[in-house]
C-alpha cells in the first residue's frame, strides 16, 4: 500500500525549497546581506571618529 501525504503540505514544502534556492542565487548575485553591510557601516563611522578624533591642528 503506498504512503498517504498531504498535498498542501507537499506543495508548501516545494515552494518553500524554490525560493530559499532563489534567496540563495540572489544573495551569491548580490553579494552581502543588510546585516553585513550596515555592520560595515557601523565600523567605518567607528574608524572615522577615532580618526578624526586623533587629528592634530596645525597653525600656520
Amino acid at each position: 500500500m503506498a504512503e498517504v501525504i498531504n498535498l498542501r503540505m507537499a506543495r508548501n514544502r516545494r515552494d518553500r525549497a524554490a525560493r530559499e534556492k532563489d534567496a540563495a542565487s540572489a544573495r551569491a548575485q548580490h553579494g552581502v546581506g543588510r546585516a553585513e553591510q550596515q555592520a560595515r557601516k557601523a565600523e567605518d563611522t567607528r574608524a572615522r571618529r577615532q580618526l578624526d578624533g586623533a587629528k592634530l591642528e596645525r597653525d600656520d
